[in-house]
């Protein structure tokens, strides 16, 4: 008997069953395409990572965000935000006016409500975030509700941790949510003195065999803080050292990022998140009354806030939606930063008409990430985005880690999702749609501020580059589904 021929028939059959498996559980055909070329092209190696990653899919729901039950309670709730919200988008704020559309697809997808009267403030880099989060931490009298995709124990790990504890020991209600991947060096030690100091800390999602698990797909990458309900943090900052540019630490590379305080009723709807992620990883069900919820009037607050957030909870990919949507509106100019810029067929779509119809598109990246193989994937599109007039900076300075856009002077968008596939289908994110002139323009003083500090890509030099340097980037975009 020849067992060499039954082993590859065998493994022949394999192969097909499992690339039918693919093409028939797999929504994205991108990513279907991706997952097939892989288990064909790399044996044994393919079908181990779609086995390890890709079994699991955005429509087997992780866990439900309904919070209401009563479904005649859901309906109320739902009527009083659609017309909180229809109060504000009436209101003769240009930005909002220009942005309706955008503001009735977040209501209607995920009922995010429309809030005004809130007081923004931008954080820029880890030197003036941390102070402020410090800050209001210890103003806290009721809860704090805190949610990190990274946080490590580092200075400003420490300094967080010491204040969540002296709070806790005041009788504030602290909880703590971590991802279980990214924050995977607090897992024993940090944790155990959190808990053992009174603060409720659970992990998302938690993952077993860090190497081997498909969980590790579905990560939370928020990063939102919540005190007393009135003031909430979120953005691309994580909780970790790299993020402060001191000087003590000469040879650590600039780390260029952006956060924003929320001060006002804005911060419901992170509230609302929070919960959902923590009645989901702590197994309770935390019972919600106005103390959750800032009551206050703030006499500053003059900027209009809706939060989008998305992940394998969805329906609908709603952060992809709402960036295209933003691309879509935009009139006379486009102002995008992103670490990891792989940004699929719909965003491409949705850029390409908006270059191509006089929109000012300028896209600003790292010049060298954390990785060379999304580097390769993000450069595999840059020749098709010159091409319609879509100008591309290289950031030098450091790393650039913002998730921003700036649509006309007066759309503000920041939040935790890069424009990847990643952020878009398999990680929990959110992000802020700000609907304030005076934001916008100053996020777009800060995106020009940048681009001094940045090489812009010449189109003609670009398209002359040698065939060996763009094969292997047109290669690995083929896998950018599953990076």
């Amino acid at each position: 008997m020849n067992w060499a021929l039954l082993a590859d028939i065998f493994y022949g059959l394999i192969i097909i069953v499992i690339c039918v498996h693919i093409i028939y559980y797999t929504p994205s055909a991108d990513k279907a395409l991706a997952y097939v070329l892989i288990t064909i092209f790399m044996p044994v190696i393919g079908v181990a990572v779609y086995l390890a990653f890709g079994v699991n899919h955005r429509k087997q729901k992780l866990y439900s965000k309904k919070i209401i039950n009563d479904k005649a309670l859901l309906e109320t709730v739902r009527k009083r935000i659609t017309l909180e919200s229809e109060k504000v988008w009436n209101a003769p704020e240009p930005a909002i006016q220009k942005h309706k559309k955008l503001a009735l697809y977040l209501l209607n997808d995920g009922m995010s409500p429309l809030s005004g009267n809130n007081e923004v403030k931008l954080l820029i880099n880890g030197e003036q975030k941390f102070p402020e989060v410090i800050q209001a931490l210890k103003s806290a009298r009721h809860h704090i509700h805190i949610q990190y995709y990274i946080f490590e124990d580092g200075e400003i790990g420490e300094q967080i941790k010491n204040v969540l504890i002296q709070k806790a020991k005041e009788g504030v209600e602290v909880r703590f949510i971590y991802d279980d991947f990214g924050s995977r060096s607090i897992r024993k030690k940090f944790v155990d003195e959190l808990t053992r100091g009174g603060v409720e800390a659970y992990p998302f999602y938690k993952v077993i065999f860090i190497l081997f698990a498909n969980r590790v797909n579905y990560r939370n990458h928020r990063k939102t803080i919540i005190v007393d309900g009135c003031i909430g943090f979120t953005g691309g900052i994580n909780v970790s050292d790299y993020y402060i540019n001191s000087k003590d630490r000469p040879n650590q590379v600039f780390w260029r990022d952006t956060h924003v305080k929320i001060m006002g009723p804005g911060v419901y709807y992170l509230q609302y998140l929070f919960v959902c992620d923590w009645n989901f990883c702590s197994g309770k069900h935390l019972k919600l009354n106005k103390e959750y919820f800032c009551t206050e009037p703030n006499p500053k607050g003059k900027a209009i806030v809706q939060i989008a957030a998305s992940g394998p909870d969805s329906d609908l990919p709603t952060l992809m939606f709402s960036m295209q949507q933003a691309i879509s509106l935009a009139e006379k100019e486009l102002l995008i930063t992103t670490p990891y810029f792989i940004p699929g067929e719909n965003i491409m779509n949705a850029l390409h008409v908006a270059a191509l119809s006089g929109v000012q598109i300028k896209i600003l990246v790292p010049g060298k990430s954390d990785s060379a193989f999304i580097d390769a994937a993000a450069r595999s599109y840059y020749g098709e985005l010159l091409a319609a007039g879509v100008e591309i900076y290289l950031y030098k300075k450091g790393f650039v880690h913002a998730k921003t856009m700036v649509s006309d002077s007066q759309l503000a968008i920041i939040g935790t999702a890069n424009m990847d596939h990643r952020s878009f289908e398999l990680n929990f994110e959110v992000n802020s749609m700000i609907y304030d002139t005076a934001t916008a323009q100053q996020l777009r003083d800060i995106f020009f501020d940048d681009i001094k500090d940045s090489t812009r890509i010449n189109p003609d030099t670009w398209k002359r580059r040698p065939f060996r340097k763009q094969l292997p980037e047109k290669l690995v975009r083929l896998l950018s589904p599953l990076l």
